[in-house]
């Protein structure tokens, strides 16, 4: 288990800096709504704690796309203007307020439903519109060792804590921003801020994939047992293929007065 976690993470990062590389923000963005954190957690979860435990976990982290489109959101916004140490701080707390209040409504598969359906679809709107430089140096590989590193340290973070605090706050605690915090600081440092809003604005388009992971587990862990995490990543992976078809919609790029798109 340990050395999945110490594995999984670091390689899924390595994956989408290099797709970043070859195809851009939108593409490295999309294949991060891939549940590759919170699958494996939920995965761990039925067994160490039985399937109605995941089930209802799978409930909570439906829920948290909420919170987890609002800390992009909010990172994008706030990096346009401000370097990653602040777009960050501002991000993750959003992130946890949201979490916070999402904890305190009485669990209830409708109500994630509707919480992750009203992120998901506000999402395209509250983005910032910047046409990114797609082509440009590669991260050094210093850069990316220490990516993968920081992505395996906090997955190994939000697991440890997963386990401990109780079915609602494990799915919670299983969509925290692993991939999104390492993705949009790195991003911001080697590609600049419009680069990181396309990003992160990819992945919440990506998130449909993942919000249909968890609904599946949702629905059928208690019944299928542990192989409803085939039919949950089956299904993800079509919502993923159905999705890239939102990404291949134009944005028209808003600038500041006086200022470019790109160099901000």
């Amino acid at each position: 288990m340990l050395m999945l976690k110490l594995l999984v993470i670091p390689g899924f990062l390595l994956l989408i800096s290099l797709a970043g590389k070859r195809w851009g923000p939108s593409v490295a963005g999309w294949l991060s709504g891939l549940p590759v954190v919170v699958g494996p957690i939920l995965f761990f979860l039925a067994i160490e704690q039985g399937e109605v435990f995941a089930a209802q976990s799978a409930t909570a982290a439906l829920s948290a796309m909420f919170a987890m489109i609002a800390f992009c959101v909010t990172y994008a916004q706030v990096a346009q203007h401000a370097n990653w140490p602040l777009a960050l701080l501002v991000s993750l707390s959003v992130w946890a307020l949201a979490a916070v209040i999402l904890s305190l409504i009485p669990p209830s598969l409708v109500f994630s439903v509707i919480a992750a359906a009203t992120a998901l679809l506000a999402a395209p709107y509250l983005f910032p519109k910047v046409k990114p430089l797609v082509s440009g140096p590669a991260p050094k590989s210093d850069k990316l060792l220490l990516r993968m590193m920081a992505g395996a340290l906090l997955t190994l973070a939000v697991t440890l804590l997963a386990s401990t605090v109780g079915e609602r706050w494990s799915g919670l605690l299983a969509v925290f921003p692993v991939l999104g915090s390492v993705m949009a600081v790195f991003s911001q440092q080697t590609r600049g801020p419009a680069f990181t809003a396309a990003l992160l604005r990819a992945t919440a388009t990506g998130m449909y994939s993942f919000a249909a992971f968890c609904l599946v587990l949702a629905l059928a862990l208690p019944h299928m047992g542990l192989s409803a995490f085939a039919l949950g990543v089956a299904v993800s992976v079509a919502m993923l293929g159905v999705t890239r078809q939102l990404l291949a919609r134009p944005v028209k790029p808003t600038t500041a007065p006086g200022r470019s798109a790109i160099n901000r």
